[in-house]
């Protein structure tokens, strides 16, 4: 028999609890409780797609007793992740990951979720290279808008398999300096550089594509009185052509936290998706690892 979803997700939950709860009576044994060896992006997809279908067996990659937490909302451990799931509302949650790369022992996504409603995420996961299993979470999320953006893209559309991969290194290094030169040190006189002309394609909601398209979009902003300020780049992540820059800046005035994705072509910047979340005040933070701390 099949359960439905939101009593498998619900069975989910307090199996999150209970492995918690294991976690503090006996020692990890790598040798009797590591996942099969499966390929981390399997894993990860697995994972986040066990949010909608309730199914526990993907969870058994996080390690009960290691699992931190840095989505500020979410109470840290495998605990808060089952108290999270546990909070969401019957039948609600939909999971569509677009995009997966790898970069060491790191593995990001992109995903179109329906958690606590339409929402686009970037999610990070740590493997523990000795274990094979995740034992660290980051993510940034956005409310969905309902319409594309000015050139009728939407925020993960496009291309989602990675090429280039003898270039991740450079491709790294290229953004990496594009996000320092730019957006945290306003060296706009260098801005061209890192582009063929006009030919960028931009799945920000409310940019539209090429370099005429962002300037106009950074016009209106300033006209508009809002300001946007990258001031430190935390991680830079990549699979051969894409890459992912996580920052933290401020965003009309308030602390934010920028996760920017970019796919490099012929060594020059070519398409560019984000997701922009505030940074909570320190008082609502449900644990003290941070939002960032890589």
């Amino acid at each position: 028999m099949t359960l439905p979803h939101p009593l498998r997700r619900a069975l989910l939950a307090g199996a999150l609890a209970s492995l918690a709860a294991c976690a503090v009576q006996r020692p990890f044994n790598p040798l009797q409780e590591s996942p099969a060896m499966t390929d981390r992006k399997t894993q990860v997809r697995a994972l986040l797609k066990s949010i909608e279908t309730g199914d526990a067996a993907p969870v058994a990659v996080i390690d009960p007793h290691r699992y931190t937490q840095h989505n500020l909302a979410i109470a840290d451990g495998l605990a808060g992740f089952g108290a999270a799931l546990a909070a969401l509302p019957p039948g609600s949650a939909r999971v569509n990951t677009v995009r997966v790369f790898q970069d060491g022992d790191y593995v990001f996504a992109h995903t179109d979720y329906d958690f606590f409603g339409p929402k686009i995420g970037f999610d990070i996961f740590r493997f523990d290279a000795a274990s094979g299993r995740i034992v660290e979470h980051w993510d940034n999320l956005q409310p969905k808008p309902a319409q594309p953006n000015p050139s009728g893209r939407r925020m993960t559309d496009g291309p989602s398999q990675a090429a280039d991969l003898a270039h991740t290194a450079a491709n790294k290094a290229l953004v990496r300096a594009f996000v320092d030169d730019i957006l945290v040190n306003g060296r706009m006189e260098r801005l061209a550089s890192y582009f063929d002309g006009d030919r960028y394609l931009q799945h920000n909601p409310q940019i539209a594509d090429g370099l005429s398209g962002l300037g106009a979009a950074l016009k209106a902003m300033a006209a508009a009185g809002v300001t946007m300020r990258y001031d430190r780049i935390h991680a830079v992540l990549g699979e051969g052509n894409f890459v992912l820059v996580v920052s933290e800046g401020q965003f009309g005035g308030q602390p934010t936290s920028f996760y920017d994705l970019f796919r490099v072509e012929h060594g020059q910047i070519a398409e560019h998706w984000d997701v922009i979340e505030p940074i909570a005040p320190r008082a609502e933070w449900k644990h003290g690892n941070g939002k960032f701390d890589f």
